[in-house]
């Protein structure tokens, strides 16, 4: 019995930056082989973005590509060559997923869109992934992830009330977009099992956030015919308390949706005596009408507490909450650390470095980072040469021409 969930599967990625590689990294860690193409000389886009060792910028030391491509062999190919499409397709053969995310009409004009490649491999699951999707007036479009957050009906809700829309962190979008590509291409792995051939995966990361994010936003407009609130701090449509409010070292979220949860707080504060007014009985009105005021009345008694002290007396009341973690408070978080959620990777460029680890646990066969990622071309004799057959000679010549 295998010890990896997707030991045999055979992946080959042509990516850039954030969704593709991580769509792949998840398959990688989980066991499958995954061989990553980049163009020669240059690399992954993500190779040129930091944050880098030391801030020394070095196509081998930016962390995004370092954490994005554990357990995966890399090659350089020119797919623009008629010598690296002949390679390609030598390579899509072997494969049982192809992932790119490039726009459609660029793989289409190197004749390495689905209807071709399923006519060398009929069994191959192409999973595409793009702003837009594969179809449309917008398929050829290109976007960045604040594109997509704000043509996907996201960024409109974001922000204060009185400002303007705010855009979403951390390139958020980019990875749903990579692991819902990861969870597609699977199942159409499964599928193949089932009807003998393979088809395209088709992830649109405007979609993405159209459906994971926006369908509330569209219920509530159907039903009350309110759209694009921004709340900033608050929770929406929610019973007061519900929001992030500062505390004495920081900042805390907080949430009582339940009376008897609200009760236990006002008991922890020492029962105020402004808790008996009127005014504050309905907390559906204290939220969506007079939250400032309200906020005047509990900040003070939480300015005086530290995110710890507060933790644990809601620990004590039962009361929903939890700390505003920054990146440090994070590293040493208890809870991660002992579900060892980060995890250190010995790289030959950058040393022993801590990444993030798996994004879910399986009890059986387990994830797990056994490579850091490859040196731009670093398997290029492993793949060339040792499996599909290329001489030593030929090699130096491919590198020669331009194709490797």
């Amino acid at each position: 019995m295998p010890d990896k969930a997707l030991a045999g599967v055979k992946v080959l990625e042509w990516a850039n930056s954030i969704s593709g590689p991580y769509c792949t990294k998840v398959m990688a860690d989980l066991g499958a082989e995954v061989i990553k193409i980049e163009e020669p000389g240059f690399g992954d886009e993500a190779r040129q973005h930091g944050p880098f060792l030391n801030d020394n910028p070095h196509s081998e030391k930016s962390g995004l590509f370092l954490a994005l491509n554990t357990n995966k062999l890399g090659i350089t190919l020119n797919l623009k060559t008629p010598t690296g499409r002949e390679i390609f397709e030598k390579l899509i053969t072997q494969a049982d997923i192809f992932v790119v995310n490039h726009p459609p009409h660029e793989i289409k004009d190197l004749g390495i869109d689905y209807a071709h490649l399923s006519e060398i491999n009929g069994k191959i699951v192409m999973t595409s992934i793009t702003p837009f999707g594969q179809e449309g007036p917008y398929k050829d479009y290109k976007a960045y992830d604040i594109n997509c957050s704000a043509a996907g009906g996201v960024s409109v809700g974001i922000g204060e009330p009185d400002r303007e829309p705010l855009v979403m962190p951390a390139s958020q979008g980019a990875y749903l977009a990579g692991i819902s590509a990861a969870v597609g291409a699977l199942f159409a792995l499964f599928a193949r099992e089932l009807i003998g051939e393979g088809q395209l995966v088709d992830v649109s990361e405007v979609e993405v956030w159209a459906n994971v994010v926006t369908g509330l936003n569209i219920i509530t407009y159907i039903y009350r015919g309110v759209s694009g609130i921004r709340q900033g701090t608050r929770t929406g449509y929610a019973y007061y308390p519900s929001g992030t409010f500062p505390c004495k070292d920081g900042y805390m979220c907080l949430t009582a949706p339940q009376q008897a949860q609200w009760e236990r707080f006002l008991e922890l504060m020492g029962k105020p005596e402004w808790a008996k007014d009127p005014r504050y009985t309905s907390r559906r009105r204290m939220n969506e009408e007079i939250a400032d005021e309200c906020d005047n009345l509990i900040i003070p008694w939480l300015m005086e507490r530290t995110k710890d002290e507060i933790f644990a007396l809601c620990r004590e009341y039962r009361i929903p909450f939890a700390p505003l973690r920054t990146v440090d408070e994070l590293l040493d978080d208890p809870q991660l650390k002992a579900r060892e959620f980060f995890v250190e990777v010995e790289h030959q460029e950058t040393g022993r470095l801590r990444y993030p680890g798996a994004p879910f646990k399986m009890s059986k066969t387990p994830w797990a980072i056994e490579h850091a990622a490859p040196l731009l071309g670093e398997h290029n004799e492993e793949v060339f040469v040792n499996r599909l057959g290329y001489s030593k000679e030929e090699l130096s010549t491919l590198r020669k021409t331009g194709v490797i």
